[in-house]
C-alpha cells in the first residue's frame, strides 16, 4: 500500500457548526475536505478513512477503520463513546483511494493524516445549568420615548488558593443582547449576542473559553451589560417595544476547574447587582446615546479594583426560561472588516459628511474624541440626495448615535447595541476645525458586522460592470445576513422576509456557507409556523421569521396570519436548496413537517385545487411597472404566480419524500402535482402555447418550472417570451418573483444571446442601471435611486435589499457554468452559456464545496479555421467557410467527485427538448484539472429590438 502525499485531507469539521466550540450534539456527524497538489494524479475516489478521535482529559485514542466513499457528515464512529456535556475531544482523519498518476493506475493509496479538529459539547441536557435567569428586583428604567434603558450586572467572586486554572467556560445568554465582561476583559469577540431568534421557543447561548482572563487566588468580578436588542427594542414599521418580554436580564454559569480538580461554578442568582448602564439609551432603530458623566461614575464596574457598588440594586431571579436553551450551529455576528473614510466634506448646507465609499452595514468606531460639553451626534444614511444625507428612505428608523461628552478622553468607542445600513454619516458637534482633537480621517472608521460566514463563491469575467454586480450581492448579502437572513439593514424593517430569503438562497449557498445560519433560522420559522396562540393559524408560514408582527392581544394591530405564495414557499424550497448545496439529508427532516403543515393548512386552496383567487398575494412584487406605492399591483396576476409556485412546490415535495425514503408520501404528492398541472394548463394555457396573463414573468415561470406540458406549447412560449423582451428592448420587466427565472429561461431555451443583452443593458430597469448611479449594493428597487440623483418618492426605498441580486445564482450557473448534480456537489454539472457577439471573451467561478475546490475558467480565443487544429479541438463541416473562435474551458474537479462537462457546441436548448434527446452530449471526468477546446462559429449581431421605423420614441 503506497503513500500519496498529492492528495490532502483537511480539517475535519462537526456538523453544520461554524467551527466545532459548544456544540450541541452529543454524536455529531464528521465532514472533510481535500485538496491535490499533483496536477498529474486525476480521478482520485476514497474507498475508506480512518478515523482517530483523542480524548484530550485522558489522552486515550481510539482509531475506527471505515469501508465507504463518503466524506460528507459521516456518522460518529460506532464503538466511540457519545459526547457528554463539556466533553472534549481532538478528531483527525486520514483516507485510502485510488486514482490515475498520469497514465498509471494507483490501486490503493494512503493519504497524510489531516490536522487535529477540536470538537466540544455545549450544555447538552438542561439539568446543566445550576444558573437562573436574573433582572432587576424593580421595574426597568424606561426612558421618555418608552425605551428600556440598558443595564450592567455585576458579580464579585474568588477562586480557590494555590492553584492554576487548567479550564474555564462561561455559558451566557440575555434576554436582550449582552456584552459579558470578566476583570474588566470584553468576553469573546461577538456582537449583538445571543442574537435574533424566537425567544419564547428557542434561546440561543454562547460558550466562551475565559480561562485567560480569570485570576486564581485573587478577588475576580464578572459583568454583563444588556440592551434591548430585538428581545425589547420597538421593531417593524409599528414600532412595538417589548415583543418578546419587558424585562432585560441574563443568564450566565461560569465553570472553572483548577489543575488540581477542584470544581467552581459561578451563577448568576440572587447574589448579583445590577445598574442603569452609560448608555441611556439604545435600540436596533433608534441608535445608541452614551453619557460621559455617567461614564466616569462606572469606570471600572466590571473590574474588582477600588470599586464601590454599595449603591447598586438588588436583583430578582425568575423562572428558568421555557424556551429551549440552544447553542447554535450559526455563525456568530463579528467585525470582518474595517473601512476607512473615502474623504470628509460639506454639504452644500455647510454639515459635515463622512463618505466611506461602500454601502456597508456597521458601526462607528471612534478611535479618539475629547469635547469638553456638549454633544457629538453621528446620524447615518445610504445615499445623498442633493448633496445632503438622505434619510427619508429610513423612515421611522432614526439610526443616529450620539456621545454626552464631559471633557475627558473617549478612546476606541462603538455603540454595543445597535447597527446601522450606512455609507455616509452626517457629524454635528465635531469637526475639523476643533481646537483639541479635530476630526480627521484617522479619528474614525467603520466596522463591517455581520454573521462570520465563510465565504464560499467566487466569479469574475471581461466586463467590469458585471463583475461589479456581483461584488454588490456580495455586499448585500454581508450587510443582510445579520443574525437572521433579512430585508434591508436600514429602516424601521431589518426583519427575516421569508420571501426575500426564498428567492435569494440559491445565489447565498454559493457565495457563503450558509448551512449554519439558514438552517438554524428554518428551526424558528417551524416553530413560529407551528405557534400554538390564539392569534395564530397553525400552519401558515408568518411573512417574517422571527415573527415579530404575529398578534399577541385581541385589539393589536399587527398582521393577521395570512396565507401567501412565494414567501411562505421558502418552507419547502429553502431547505430544499440546503440540502443539495451542503448534502445534509438532516435539514429536509427536520423541516419535513414544516412543509407538510404548509401544504396542507397553510394555503387557501380553491376548488380546483389551486390556490383560492379571493386570497390577496404578494405576486410579483416590485414589478417595475407596478405604483411606486401600491408594489404588488405589477403586470402578472399574484394568483397566477401562486400557482406556478404552488405547482413547483408540489412537485419539490414528491422529491423530497421520495429522498427521505417515504414513497407513499411520495406518490400522492406526485400524483397531486400531476392533477395540478390539468388544473394549470386548464386555467392559464392555450394549445398553442400563449399564457394569461401574457407577461414576461408568466413566461418565465412557466417555463422555468416546466410547467407547460408539450414541446411546440414550450417553443411557442420561448418565442413569446423573447418578443416581450424585444419590444421593451432588453430592459428587465419583473420584479422578485420574476426576475430569478427570466435569465435561466431565456438560457435553457436557447436564447443565450438575449439573456446577456438583458444582463448588459445600462438604461433603467436593469442590473447594471444601479452600477451607473454609483451603487455599492443591490437596491431594493430597480429605480431606487432616478436618473436625476433623486431618491425614488416610494414610501419603501432601500439601497440595500438582495433579493434582486438572485442574478447570482445565474451568473455561476450559467455564465461561469457549474451547478450541482448531487446533493453536496459529489457530482456536478460543467455547462457555461457562451455569448456569440462578443459581450463576454472569458469568465471564471470558483465554489469552495463540501469535497473541495470546484474552479472553472474558459475564454474565447481568436483562431481561423483553416490553421492547424489540435488533436482535442472539435471541427465540425458547419464551420467550412465561416469564422471561428476557439474556446477554451478549464475545469478543476476536486478529489472525490466527479464532473459531467458539456461544451457549447453539444449544448440543446433544454427546456425545448422531449425525452432522450433533452440529455446533453458531455462527458464525465474525474478529479484532478482538465481542458477541453472546441471551436465555435462567430456571430454576427445581437438580437435587434423590435423598435419603430424611427427608433427609440423621441417623445
Amino acid at each position: 500500500m503506497s503513500q500519496q502525499p498529492a492528495i490532502q485531507v483537511l480539517r475535519p469539521t462537526f456538523e453544520q457548526h461554524h467551527d466545532g466550540f459548544g456544540i450541541q450534539f452529543s454524536r455529531p456527524r464528521i465532514s472533510w475536505r481535500f485538496s491535490c497538489t499533483d496536477e498529474d494524479v486525476h480521478d482520485w475516489e476514497q474507498c475508506a478513512y480512518d478515523i482517530e478521535i483523542r480524548n484530550t482529559d485522558s489522552n486515550i485514542i481510539q482509531c475506527v477503520h471505515i469501508e465507504s466513499q463518503d466524506s460528507v457528515l459521516v456518522p460518529w464512529p460506532e464503538g466511540c463513546a457519545s459526547l457528554k456535556s463539556r466533553d472534549r475531544r481532538q478528531v483527525r482523519v486520514r483516507c485510502y483511494g485510488t486514482s490515475t498518476v498520469g497514465s498509471h493506475t494507483v490501486d490503493i493509496a494512503i493519504t497524510e493524516w489531516s490536522e487535529w479538529s477540536y470538537v466540544e459539547a455545549a450544555l447538552l441536557d438542561k439539568r446543566d445549568w445550576q444558573a437562573k435567569l436574573i433582572t432587576p428586583a424593580n421595574k426597568i428604567s424606561l426612558n421618555d420615548d418608552g425605551s428600556a434603558r440598558p443595564l450592567c450586572f455585576r458579580k464579585c467572586f474568588k477562586l480557590p488558593d494555590g492553584e492554576k486554572i487548567a479550564r474555564a467556560r462561561l455559558y451566557i445568554t440575555g434576554h436582550g443582547v449582552y456584552q459579558a465582561y470578566i476583570n474588566g476583559e470584553g468576553v469573546g469577540d461577538q456582537c449583538m449576542a445571543p442574537g435574533w431568534q424566537s425567544y419564547d421557543k428557542r434561546q440561543h447561548y454562547q460558550v466562551f473559553d475565559v480561562a485567560s482572563a480569570l485570576e486564581a487566588s485573587e478577588e475576580n468580578v464578572i459583568g454583563v451589560e444588556v440592551g434591548p436588542g430585538w428581545y425589547a427594542s420597538a421593531l417593524s414599521w409599528a414600532q412595538r417595544r417589548f415583543t418578546y418580554g419587558d424585562e432585560l436580564g441574563t443568564l450566565a454559569q461560569l465553570e472553572v476547574t483548577s489543575q488540581d480538580g477542584t470544581k467552581t461554578t459561578i451563577c448568576s442568582d440572587n447574589t448579583w447587582k445590577s445598574f442603569t448602564s452609560a448608555i441611556t439609551s439604545s435600540e436596533i432603530y433608534a441608535g445608541e446615546v452614551f453619557d460621559q458623566n455617567i461614564g466616569r461614575d462606572l469606570n471600572g464596574w466590571n473590574t474588582f479594583t477600588a470599586f464601590n457598588d454599595h449603591s447598586w440594586s438588588a436583583v430578582k431571579t425568575s423562572p428558568r426560561p421555557t424556551a429551549t436553551l440552544i447553542s447554535p450551529n450559526s455563525a456568530p455576528v463579528r467585525i470582518t472588516q474595517r473601512i476607512m473614510p473615502a474623504k470628509i466634506f460639506k454639504s452644500p448646507s455647510g454639515k459635515t459628511l463622512i463618505d466611506f465609499g461602500q454601502n456597508l452595514v456597521g458601526r462607528l468606531h471612534i478611535r479618539r474624541l475629547r469635547k469638553s460639553t456638549g454633544k457629538v451626534i453621528f446620524r447615518h444614511a445610504e445615499v445623498l440626495e442633493h448633496g445632503e444625507l438622505c434619510t427619508r428612505p429610513l423612515r421611522g428608523a432614526k439610526a443616529t448615535d450620539t456621545i454626552i461628552c464631559n471633557g475627558d478622553v473617549l478612546e476606541d468607542w462603538t455603540p454595543k447595541f445597535t447597527f446601522h445600513g450606512f455609507r455616509y454619516v452626517e457629524v454635528t458637534g465635531w469637526s475639523s476645525t476643533d481646537k483639541i482633537e479635530p476630526l480627521t480621517p484617522r479619528s474614525l472608521f467603520a466596522e463591517v458586522m455581520h454573521s462570520d460566514m465563510q465565504q464560499t463563491g467566487w466569479f469574475s469575467c471581461s466586463n467590469e460592470d458585471v463583475n461589479k454586480l456581483h461584488e454588490n450581492a456580495r455586499w448585500g448579502m454581508r450587510g443582510n445576513f445579520l443574525s437572521v437572513p433579512t430585508d434591508c439593514p436600514q429602516r424601521d424593517e431589518r426583519m427575516g422576509w421569508t420571501g426575500d430569503l426564498n428567492i435569494f438562497t440559491p445565489s447565498a449557498n454559493f457565495l457563503y456557507d450558509t448551512a449554519g445560519v439558514v438552517g438554524n433560522w428554518l428551526e424558528d420559522l417551524y416553530a413560529d409556523q407551528m405557534d400554538e396562540s390564539e392569534f395564530w393559524k397553525k400552519g401558515v408560514v408568518p411573512f417574517v421569521v422571527p415573527n415579530c408582527i404575529r398578534k399577541h392581544e385581541a385589539d393589536d394591530p399587527f398582521w393577521n396570519p395570512t396565507p401567501n405564495a412565494v414567501w411562505a414557499d421558502v418552507a419547502v424550497m429553502t431547505p430544499c436548496e440546503l440540502h443539495q448545496t451542503f448534502g445534509d439529508i438532516e435539514v429536509l427532516k427536520r423541516q419535513y413537517e414544516s412543509m407538510k403543515a404548509y401544504l396542507q393548512d397553510g394555503i387557501s386552496y380553491g376548488e380546483d385545487g389551486l390556490w383560492d383567487e379571493q386570497q390577496w398575494q404578494f405576486g410579483d412584487w416590485l414589478d417595475p411597472s407596478a405604483p411606486t406605492n401600491d408594489s404588488g399591483r405589477g403586470r402578472t396576476d399574484g394568483t397566477y404566480v401562486a400557482d406556478a409556485f404552488l405547482l413547483h412546490v408540489t412537485n419539490l415535495m414528491s422529491f423530497i419524500s421520495s429522498t427521505l425514503d417515504r414513497p407513499a408520501e411520495s406518490k400522492i404528492y406526485s400524483t397531486t402535482h400531476q392533477k395540478l398541472q390539468k388544473a394549470f394548463a386548464h386555467k392559464y394555457l392555450t394549445a398553442h402555447g400563449l399564457i394569461a396573463p401574457d407577461t414576461p414573468t408568466a413566461l418565465s415561470l412557466a417555463l422555468h418550472f416546466s410547467l407547460i406540458p408539450t414541446t411546440t406549447q414550450r417553443r411557442h412560449a420561448a418565442a413569446r417570451l423573447a418578443r416581450h423582451l424585444l419590444l421593451n428592448p432588453y430592459k428587465i420587466p419583473t420584479g422578485f418573483a420574476g426576475t430569478p427565472s427570466l435569465l435561466q429561461a431565456l438560457t435553457h431555451t436557447g436564447n443565450i444571446d438575449l439573456a446577456y443583452a438583458l444582463l448588459l443593458e445600462k438604461e433603467c430597469p436593469s442590473f447594471l442601471y444601479p452600477i451607473t448611479m454609483g451603487a455599492t449594493t443591490i437596491w431594493e428597487r430597480w429605480d431606487s435611486m432616478l436618473p436625476d440623483g433623486s431618491v425614488n418618492p416610494g414610501s419603501m426605498t432601500s439601497f440595500n435589499h438582495y433579493a434582486l441580486g438572485s442574478v447570482v445564482a445565474w451568473l455561476y450557473s450559467s455564465v461561469g457554468g457549474i451547478s450541482v448534480l448531487e446533493p453536496g456537489w459529489k457530482s456536478f454539472l460543467v455547462r457555461p452559456a457562451v455569448p456569440r457577439h462578443g459581450e463576454l471573451n472569458n469568465a471564471e467561478v470558483v465554489f469552495e464545496g463540501r469535497y473541495g475546490r470546484v474552479e472553472v475558467r474558459w475564454m474565447l480565443l481568436d483562431t481561423s479555421v483553416e490553421g492547424k487544429v489540435e488533436k482535442n479541438r472539435r471541427v465540425s463541416s458547419e464551420f467550412a467557410d465561416v469564422e471561428v473562435q476557439t474556446f477554451r474551458l478549464v475545469v478543476l474537479v476536486p478529489p472525490n467527485s466527479r464532473a459531467k462537462v458539456v461544451l457549447p457546441d453539444r449544448q440543446k436548448a433544454m427546456y425545448l427538448e422531449e425525452g432522450e434527446e433533452k440529455e446533453e452530449a458531455g462527458v464525465w471526468v474525474g478529479s484532478g484539472r482538465h481542458v477541453f477546446d472546441c471551436l465555435l462559429a462567430k456571430g454576427g449581431r445581437p438580437p435587434r429590438p423590435m423598435l419603430p421605423p424611427w427608433g427609440e420614441d423621441p417623445y
